[in-house]
């Protein structure tokens, strides 16, 4: 009871309070990175460099306290810790990057991997006895995982999608027509390439396309589907 008793000292309850209030500002930090990104339409977003951010606090902040280690015990002085969370880290690392994936333009698992790194983050905090801290940033975690979502779709943003498209060759229209339909649906072209194919037959135009909100893509999907000059299509979005 007296080893227990020892994780819940004054000085482990104010060492926890400190490693959190670090977690609380590096977490708001990494949103305020995330958020830029997010606001131009870049896969990885506020929840993804909030919980990196998150994470990485979490593992530098408990180093500084080794004298309270498993409730300041002594038993620190028997190895090194810190051995150990590199070890943690660096297989972690190898474990989130297996979760992503890409399709396409279009990048998915970044946040799963950024909450499987902060998962061992919080195991690693717990393990070294700041229960506290790692309470308060397996909840954190989970709010951003969880809210953030939205809150991400409610603050001002931007859309950027990917658009292959290929016509007949004598019908392809100018690149000034497709760039006033792309307008029509509120979307800007901020990037192009050009493929004329081997048999001379057709012809491709890569196109990057960028809105401000999250406008609805129907309409444009439907008016290409609909156009006789169009043989093929493709319109995808860069983030999920």
């Amino acid at each position: 009871m007296d080893i227990l008793s020892a994780y819940w000292a004054q000085a482990e309850l104010v060492a926890n309070g400190i490693v959190l209030l670090h977690l609380v500002g590096a977490l708001g930090l990494g949103i305020l990175m995330g958020y830029e990104r997010s606001y131009h339409g870049r896969a990885a977003g506020m929840r993804t460099y909030g919980l990196v951010c998150l994470a990485s606090a979490a593992l530098t902040v408990v180093v500084g306290y080794p004298t309270l280690w498993y409730g300041g015990t002594g038993v620190a002085a028997a190895g090194d810790p810190t051995r150990v969370i590199q070890g943690i880290v660096t297989g972690i690392g190898f474990l989130g990057a297996g979760v992503i994936m890409r399709e396409g333009f279009s990048i998915r698992g970044l946040s799963t991997a950024a909450s499987i790194w902060t998962a061992a983050a919080v195991g690693v905090t717990l393990g070294l006895g700041f229960y506290g801290a790692a309470v308060g940033a397996a909840v954190l975690t989970i709010l951003v995982m969880s809210g953030f979502r939205r809150l991400e779709s409610a603050l001002p943003h931007q859309t950027v999608m990917h658009l292959a498209i290929v016509f007949l060759r004598e019908k392809a229209p100018s690149a000034e027509v497709i760039r006033a339909k792309a307008r029509e649906h509120g979307y800007d072209i901020t990037d192009w390439a050009f493929h004329l194919q081997t048999d001379g037959g057709r012809f491709e135009y890569q196109i990057t396309l960028q809105a401000n909100g999250s406008p609805d893509p129907m309409q444009l999907i439907n008016q290409l589907a609909v156009a006789d000059a169009v043989v093929e299509f493709r319109l995808s979005p860069s983030r999920i």
